[in-house]
């Protein structure tokens, strides 16, 4: 666990450290990029975390996802309260309970912002990107007794991609389904049975594919086929790429 005695030097070291170590939603030394990074990966709009700030010792920042982008916020500690702009409260919890039914304004652009979902700490943390410590999902609630600690795989995506046929080289959008070491693909998404499953422990590759006259592709590279998906934006692709390696990297590594 990160050194954290620069944050309790000034003032009631042991009192704020004890506060934060009692918030489930306090995630210590936590950057703003992979707070953004947690919380558009797993979180939703209303979903928020606390973390220390680089503006100095008094400064804590309040990370909160709104749609799709994420407002920080400072949270000062002034003798033995919180300040957050012109309002001053006598603890963190009493902070995060006004803000839960009255929002918060994202300044540059006007939006309203409520605090819903307090983010835990205390989840597996692999790693999905190569520089950045994403949680896993989590179930919801207002208050910290509903935060899981053991939530649901991280590795679990799902979406639409256009797949490339194994005979016939013609192209199929197919509802695609990602759980533990299965990659699923079905006809559409209403449907239950999927048409395969691909199973990661044989793939041993997945990478972008421009062999194809078409753009923001990849492929699986199993023994007996190599599969060649196509997704919606660039973006989307990288996602599933990354999520794919990783799968492919934790099963390597025996887990």
């Amino acid at each position: 666990m990160s050194d954290r005695s620069s944050l309790y030097s000034d003032y009631s070291s042991r009192e704020l450290a004890d506060e934060l170590e009692s918030l489930g939603w306090y995630h210590y030394e936590l950057s703003r990029h992979a707070a953004e990074a947690l919380l558009l990966s797993n979180g939703r709009d209303g979903s928020y975390l606390l973390r220390n700030s680089h503006e100095g010792p008094n400064f804590l920042a309040l990370s909160v996802r709104a749609k799709d982008s994420v407002k920080h916020f400072h949270v000062i500690r002034k003798g033995n309260g919180y300040a957050f702009g012109f309002n001053q409260f006598p603890s963190l919890r009493d902070f995060i309970k006004h803000f839960a039914n009255q929002p918060l304004l994202g300044s540059e652009t006007g939006t309203l912002i409520m605090l819903k979902y307090p983010y835990p700490r205390k989840v597996e943390e692999p790693s999905i990107y190569e520089s950045v410590r994403v949680h896993t999902a989590m179930q919801t609630g207002r208050t910290e007794d509903d935060l899981v600690p053991n939530a649901p795989s991280l590795g679990t995506k799902e979406g639409y991609l256009v797949k490339q046929g194994a005979i016939i080289k013609s192209w199929k959008t197919r509802w695609f389904t990602l759980n533990r070491n299965e990659l699923k693909y079905f006809k559409d998404k209403m449907f239950d049975e999927p048409i395969r499953t691909l199973d990661l422990t044989a793939c041993s590759a997945v990478q972008f594919d421009y062999s194809q006259e078409r753009v923001n592709c990849f492929c699986l590279v199993f023994p007996e086929r190599t599969f060649y998906l196509c997704a919606k934006t660039g973006v989307e692709a990288d996602e599933w790429i990354k999520i794919l390696r990783w799968k492919l990297s934790q099963i390597r590594k025996g887990r």
